[in-house]
């Protein structure tokens, strides 16, 4: 007899980014700064003191104080994870048994569903009308459905759109579920729950380190939450789930207040100078290109012919992210913004 695999893993295929060498990379959402000199050279000094041959802090205690003064929120309430995508399937395995139902709102992260079918979850697809997240109709599908856990980001990811801040409350107010909210581009947009996280019995907050701080290399993500809650993923998550070398990074990184809030508000300005420019180019090819209004790091933009852009763009050394009849294009230097419009420009023109 042959070894099968079981019915939940046989068909899955890798995670598959843009591949190939490109001189524009607009496609994942990444901060286009890297760390200045004088915040390296600190880096580079606390990675020389780490203990190589010990096994890192199983808290990073260091690194989540850093986190929680960064924010104004209470260290208590900090879990540290190597990224937001462990996290994420920590909670997945932690709050769900087998059966249990997720609901998540399409379209968004697709790895939400991806790590509830691993947990042997039954997922339910909320779609949403225009791209549009309704509170009202949220709330009343998931207690129809008799959902576990809700999950979904905002600002959400790929629209680019978010919910405010009081329709949030009341949507976590008027459910008995685990609300997983992920506001991984929310450093991009005032509306956060963050400061109110412990409030609620049932809200769990996810942040990133990849996308206004640029460190995505690090693989740092956090959930905040209530003492119960944050007592449960930090039981149930691996012992060791951050390495030193990111806990150290990090710790420094998060120190420098000023430096991150600078690289935050020049990303904001070039997405808004990327969103107009793009504008632009869909008043003079009207009907072809729909952009939406971003509070996130990229714009999120309906192509006519948007598989064939996609491919046209590569072929000038420019990668962005396909999803469907949209692309989503990533907040990039001036040069950058200013190469993938010129790109859309010439694809429409030809």
């Amino acid at each position: 007899m042959s070894f099968v695999l079981n019915e939940k893993i046989r068909n899955l295929t890798p995670y598959s980014p843009v591949e190939g060498e490109y001189a524009v990379r607009l496609d994942a959402n990444e901060s286009y700064f890297s760390l200045s000199e004088e915040i390296l050279s600190e880096v580079k000094e606390a990675i020389g003191k780490v203990d190589f041959n010990r096994y890192p802090d199983p808290f990073a205690s260091e690194l989540c104080e850093a986190f929680s003064k960064f924010y104004g929120i209470d260290k208590n309430f900090v879990t540290a994870g190597n990224g937001s995508d462990e996290l994420i399937s920590v909670i997945m395995n932690a709050f769900l048994q087998k059966g249990d139902k997720v609901m998540t709102v399409t379209p968004d992260f697709s790895m939400y569903a991806f790590y509830a079918s691993l947990a042997e979850a039954q997922c339910i697809d909320f779609f949403k009308t225009n791209l549009e997240f309704s509170v009202d109709n949220v709330i009343k599908e998931a207690k129809e459905q008799k959902i576990r856990v809700l999950i979904f980001s905002n600002p959400c990811n790929p629209t680019s759109l978010g919910v405010k801040r009081e329709d949030m409350k009341r949507l976590i107010s008027s459910l008995d579920c685990l609300v997983v909210l992920d506001e991984a581009y929310m450093d991009f947009w005032d509306e956060s729950l963050i400061n109110e996280a412990e409030k609620y019995d049932n809200l769990l907050i996810l942040r990133t380190c990849s996308k206004a701080f640029g460190l995505a290399a690090m693989r740092l993500g956090f959930a905040v939450a209530n003492k119960t809650i944050t007592d449960v993923i930090r039981s149930v998550k691996s012992p060791y789930n951050v390495n030193s070398l990111s806990q150290a990074a990090g710790t420094v990184v998060l120190k420098h207040a000023d430096y991150l809030k600078e690289c935050t508000d020049s990303i904001k300005k070039s997405r808004d100078d990327l969103y107009k420019m793009i504008t632009a180019l869909s008043e003079k090819y009207k009907g072809k290109i729909k952009p939406v209004a971003p509070v996130t790091n990229f714009v999120y933009t309906e192509f006519e012919k948007a598989e064939e852009l996609f491919e046209f763009l590569k072929t000038k050394g420019i990668a962005v992210r396909k999803m469907g009849t949209h692309l989503r294009i990533s907040a990039g230097s001036e040069e950058e913004n200013r190469a993938v419009c010129e790109g859309i420009d010439l694809f429409y023109k030809s």
